[in-house]
């Protein structure tokens, strides 16, 4: 299980560092794509499997299947933590995410995410102003 969060800095080679917090989760293969809100999503290859699994069963007769799927894939790439726990982010999913320099690494349960640290900010304070609201939307959330 992935948690908390973590600041670092992309350097101008397109490398972040992986907290060491992630590494272990992650391995040294696992795969980065598109998130939602903005933002980079990373799974363990255990995790994409499962989610690969799901995708699969999404029915082709639907445009909006079809663009999610095509949207998650076109972008994902296996990345490889090297000596120092640096992975190179592709310049699609750099642009993606608005990646520039500060940037924050979040867990979240079975993947990690990586933000935009300004986005990142904008996101959180916007949450934590709603937080009570959008627990309250929830159905079927219970503690």
């Amino acid at each position: 299980m992935f948690m908390g969060e973590f600041h670092h800095t992309i350097d101008q080679k397109g490398r972040l560092i992986i907290p060491a917090k992630f590494r272990d989760g992650l391995g040294t293969n696992f795969i980065l794509t598109r998130g939602m809100d903005g933002c980079l999503f990373g799974y363990p290859m255990d995790e994409w499997q499962i989610l690969e699994g799901k995708l699969g069963k999404l029915p082709l007769t639907k445009k909006d299947a079809r663009a999610f799927v095509r949207f998650l894939y076109s972008a994902a790439t296996e990345c490889t933590l090297d000596k120092q726990g640096r992975i190179n982010i592709p310049q699609a999913l750099t642009k993606h995410a608005g990646l520039t320099k500060a940037c924050v690494l979040i867990g979240v349960s079975n993947r990690i995410e990586v933000w935009d640290e300004a986005k990142w900010e904008q996101f959180s304070d916007d949450a934590e102003e709603n937080f009570d609201d959008i627990a309250e939307n929830l159905l079927d959330f219970d503690f």
